[in-house]
């Protein structure tokens, strides 16, 4: 998409201000800026918040990187916010996922998604983020596997990262982010 048919336009790649706030953005970025980043310092409260929780999710939680990623990468495709997979999908090769496992979860919500790409524990995790982002509810039984594989504190953080990129792909197709 061309910036003049973007409703809303991206902020300079050279923005200064809020200083400490564009700095924080940055030096969790590695010194850039990303097009999200840009769309979301239009509000500096909403960035900054953005940026605090969203380091909390991506680097404080004891949760398993392959599970968060796995999540992550669901929930982009069942929301159709590509911008979000082309970030997350690098990251879960790099936790320890495969690109078959990333080609399944391209599925995700088909018919054609092949749970046996998974182990019993990552196909859970799937079916969570399809349940979350599709339906809402999630039914106890998988909420039951889930608990006795993860335990209460990292099954409260999938839950929290598939609820939190809900809030990211929504953004993002909203507004139409579009990738680098």
């Amino acid at each position: 998409m061309s910036e003049a048919h973007r409703i809303v336009p991206f902020q300079p790649l050279d923005l200064a201000e809020p200083a400490a706030l564009v700095n924080a953005i940055r030096e969790r970025r590695g010194g850039e800026l990303l097009n999200l980043d840009r769309m979301l310092l239009h509000s500096a409260p909403l960035a900054s918040g953005w940026n605090g929780f969203l380091k909390q999710v991506r680097e404080h939680m004891s949760l398993d990187p392959q599970l968060r990623e796995l999540a992550m990468c669901g929930v982009a495709v069942l929301n159709a916010a590509e911008y979000e997979f082309n970030q997350h999908a690098p990251l879960f090769l790099k936790a320890g996922g495969t690109q078959a496992q990333l080609d399944a979860l391209r599925l995700l919500g088909t018919e054609r998604f092949d749970a046996g790409a998974f182990r019993a524990l990552e196909a859970d995790a799937a079916r969570l983020t399809l349940e979350m982002t599709r339906n809402i509810h999630v039914e106890d039984a998988l909420m039951r596997r889930l608990q006795a594989a993860l335990g209460n504190q990292a099954l409260v953080e999938l839950v929290g990262t598939v609820a939190a990129y809900n809030m990211v792909s929504r953004f993002l197709v909203a507004l139409q982010v579009t990738p680098e």
